[in-house]
């Protein structure tokens, strides 16, 4: 999480203030802040943070980590929307 928080600062974001990601394309993606899962399915998957949360959709999606504040999404992302 110190990796997104020093970026967060840099740009003059509040850190932790919702889930954070970064998406590889083709591969999948790591979230972080994440509270709970809403939704799982192989084409949405809907994660929920303190404030906040985001939508993931995309193809052949599942889970790869999820716990600890974190969730590794695999499969292709086609678009991330911040809830």
């Amino acid at each position: 999480m110190r990796f997104f928080a020093e970026i967060a600062k840099s740009l003059g974001a509040e850190a932790g203030a919702g889930v954070q990601y970064t998406v590889v394309e083709g591969q999948g993606g790591y979230f972080q802040n994440v509270k709970r899962l809403d939704t799982f399915t192989d084409s949405l998957i809907v994660l929920r943070g303190r404030k906040g949360g985001v939508r993931v959709e995309g193809r052949d999606l599942s889970l790869g980590k999820y716990g600890g504040g974190d969730a590794a999404v695999k499969g292709e992302i086609f678009k991330v929307e911040k809830l």
